[in-house]
């Protein structure tokens, strides 16, 4: 049945409706797709959890301060001294920042937008540093909704504007640390783009040894890549699906690389049945019918291990899961139909200089894989032992994982001109005046509370309370940067002690708060969500492979590779890297995408041994298993290690060491776990694995002979 729906999607006449239907798809999400980048919202509603205090604040925080307000830091720095001349000069500029667009005007009750050295001591901020060194002026910029993608074109007009002689401009705060972080992410749709394709082009270069065959799976691939970008633009514009930067980042990866993971199974088993069967449709009939169910497993073991992410509090983590899910669903769609389509229409030629002859025979009879299998078989107790003992050694580095989140100074892997302007400040002891904590209450209870926020250590002496319609506003200035544990400890003081104030109904807002606030969500989510991902994933591989034991056996020794890997990429990240830690979300998506993705690879092996333990056995199936599947897994591997460390050329902490222990797992996954572990036990435990079933009757041992004899018959 399934083979006859295979036969149909590749047959003479409706391969080539397939690739008609594909190109016209094509034609039309191009365009579409294009436009994902403008599409993308990287406010802070973006990334905050509903339910978090910082985000109730900001509902009564409008009377008081528009939530799209973003303070932005002008720090000038002249290390002879500023001069008179010069501060008339910064006095002069700041009346010009002052009339720039979209800069904020003084409404009573808000925060003045312009804070210059000659209003900075009516207002009670420090315009001028002690040493006469530095001044500071803050502009408040609110461009609506969009403000944050107009900032780095507001953050170039200052600089035109802001100008010293013999000393340096800065622009820093939270506008500062905004247009940094869109020049990060800026050119991500090409330079990911670009930089994937090449890593995998290179590769699939190396795998086929062919000019000619790596066209059609990065093709298919880009065929995908455009129709979820299309797809989930239509989902972010009109059904308020989040898409930020992050997201956009890793959707590019995550297509690409499971594409061609995908695309190297179904080619790896269309070459085999070309050496059995003489007509190219009949041998893509038969590669799909025995392939496709392993794609399809894993590519819903991705899918809903991603939907998973739809229990996070977080937004951007809430949101990332329906993005990556449509972009493996798409990619499963296009790698069934279209690339089948495509290689039968190309016929064996594709495959040049070495095509696969009907009847010729499989150049995997004398791989490595065989080999190993040949060493494994003599002592397979050990050799699962000895390699659990290794990688549970390797999880002894998760000790030095600090997850406990990054100052806006160590959230780069380049030194922005922000986190520079941050730096002169905190030396020359002037505090950023935007980072401010935001007080709301009752009206009737303001004063209290700002009694409350007194004496607070690390907190500026607080504003006297605005009311307007009965809520009251007070804030303060932290006097250190807006994601520091020491704002945090501020931020946490604050909230002790204003809501000890009975009838005030008191909620801490501001930047620390919601960095805070993330942390927390964060941490919640990681105890929430994996084991959400861990039932699902067990679950999907009892319906697989019809079994207990061995989903139970694979589920561990994925967790064992996440710990091991995880415990490796921390030791890199302290000692050789220097990263000061790790963003709080950094364990949940490292093991998201470990476990979703690593677990593929199990499942394209055990589909593989449940076949051939039908006809063979077990021990007999597991190697003949690991013989047919070890290049082409080890390959797919490769492939998604490589494209996972093209997030590292953002320079952004988070992604960078994402991309490093997802690529360390993969690799693991492929050429350990997979390849020694999960086959040393198979070896070892033969038919048990398949309990409560009896799928192996015989369950017999296999020797070194019968080993090396079964590696000519795969």
């Amino acid at each position: 049945m399934h083979r006859q729906i295979a036969g149909r999607l590749t047959g003479p006449a409706t391969k080539w409706i397939v690739v008609i239907l594909w190109i016209i798809v094509t034609a039309g999400a191009s365009t579409f797709a294009a436009k994902l980048a403008d599409e993308q919202n990287n406010e802070a509603s973006s990334w905050l959890p509903e339910s978090a205090e910082s985000t109730r604040a900001l509902e009564k925080l409008v009377a008081f301060q528009d939530p799209n307000a973003i303070p932005t830091l002008v720090v000038y720095e002249k290390e002879s001294g500023l001069t008179d001349d010069d501060l008339a000069a910064i006095e002069e500029q700041a009346v010009e920042l002052a009339g720039l667009d979209g800069v904020e005007e003084v409404v009573e009750g808000r925060r003045p937008p312009v804070v210059s050295p000659a209003t900075a001591e009516q207002v009670g901020m420090a315009g001028v540093s002690d040493d006469g060194q530095v001044a500071q002026t803050l502009v408040t910029f609110n461009f609506g909704a969009d403000g944050w993608n107009a900032l780095p074109d507001a953050a170039d007009e200052v600089r035109s504007i802001a100008q010293l002689d013999g000393g340096e401009i800065y622009i820093a705060g939270a506008g500062g640390q905004a247009a940094d972080s869109a020049e990060a992410f800026g050119g991500i749709d090409t330079t990911l783009l670009f930089s994937t394709l090449g890593v995998v082009i290179v590769i699939l270069l190396v795998t086929y040894r062919s000019p000619v065959l790596w066209i059609l799976p990065i093709f298919c691939a880009g065929v995908a890549l455009f129709s979820s970008q299309a797809l989930i633009y239509f989902l972010a514009r009109y059904a308020d699906l989040t898409v930020n930067g992050q997201s956009y980042a890793i959707l590019t990866i995550l297509v690409i690389g499971a594409g061609t993971d995908y695309a190297l199974l179904l080619v790896a088993r269309y070459r085999e049945e070309l050496r059995r069967h003489d007509d190219r449709h009949e041998a893509m009939a038969f590669a799909l019918h025995r392939a496709a169910p392993a794609i399809l497993a894993s590519a819903a073991t991705v899918v809903l291990g991603m939907l998973c992410l739809l229990l996070a509090e977080m937004n951007s983590t809430a949101g990332l899961g329906p993005v990556a899910a449509i972009g493996i669903g798409v990619t499963f769609l296009v790698m069934v139909t279209l690339l089948p389509a495509l290689l039968v229409v190309c016929g064996r030629w594709v495959f040049w200089p070495k095509r696969p002859a009907f009847g010729s025979p499989e150049p995997t009879q004398s791989g490595i894989w065989a080999k190993v299998g040949q060493r494994i078989v003599v002592r397979p107790r050990a050799v699962w032992v000895v390699t659990t003992a290794i990688l549970a050694i390797a999880c002894l580095g998760l000790f030095r994982l600090d997850a406990g989140g990054l100052s806006t100074e160590d959230s780069y892997t380049k030194e922005f001109q922000s986190i520079t302007g941050q730096k002169v400040l905190v030396d020359h002891g002037l505090v950023d005046q935007s980072n401010t904590v935001q007080v709301v209450a009752n009206g009737d209870q303001g004063e209290a509370v700002r009694e409350a926020m007194t004496d607070i250590d690390g907190l500026e002496q607080p504003s006297e309370p605005v009311v307007v319609d009965d809520v009251a506003f007070i804030q303060g200035v932290i006097d250190s940067d807006v994601s520091s544990p020491r704002a945090f400890g501020v931020v946490e003081d604050v909230r002790t002690a204003t809501h000890a104030v009975e009838g005030a109904d008191a909620l801490v807002g501001g930047g620390s708060a919601f960095f805070l606030d993330t942390k927390q969500a964060s941490s919640r989510d990681n105890l929430v969500i994996i084991p959400a991902i861990l039932v699902l994933v067990f679950l999907i591989l009892v319906v697989l492979l019809r079994s207990l034991v061995s989903p139970l056996i694979l589920i561990a020794t994925v967790v064992l590779s996440f710990g091991a890997a995880l415990g490796i990429s921390a030791l890199l990240f302290e000692y050789v890297f220097g990263f000061a830690g790790s963003d709080p979300s950094f364990p949940l998506f490292a093991f998201v995408f470990l476990v979703a993705l690593g677990i593929d690879y199990n499942i394209f092996l055990m589909t593989r041994v449940r076949e051939e333990t039908q006809l063979r056995g077990t021990r007999a199936g597991s190697l003949v298993a690991l013989t047919s599947t070890g290049g082409v897994i080890t390959s797919a591997g490769l492939v998604l290690a490589a494209t996972f460390l093209v997030l590292g050329t953002i320079p952004v902490v988070f992604l960078a060491e994402l991309g490093l222990a997802v690529a360390l797992g993969v690799i693991l996954d492929t050429m350990i776990v997979r390849s020694v572990l999960v086959t040393a036990i198979n070896l070892d435990l033969g038919g048990k694995i398949w309990w409560p079933s009896r799928l192996d009757h015989e369950d017999r041992h296999v020797d070194v002979e019968e080993a090396e004899e079964l590696a000519t018959v795969s």
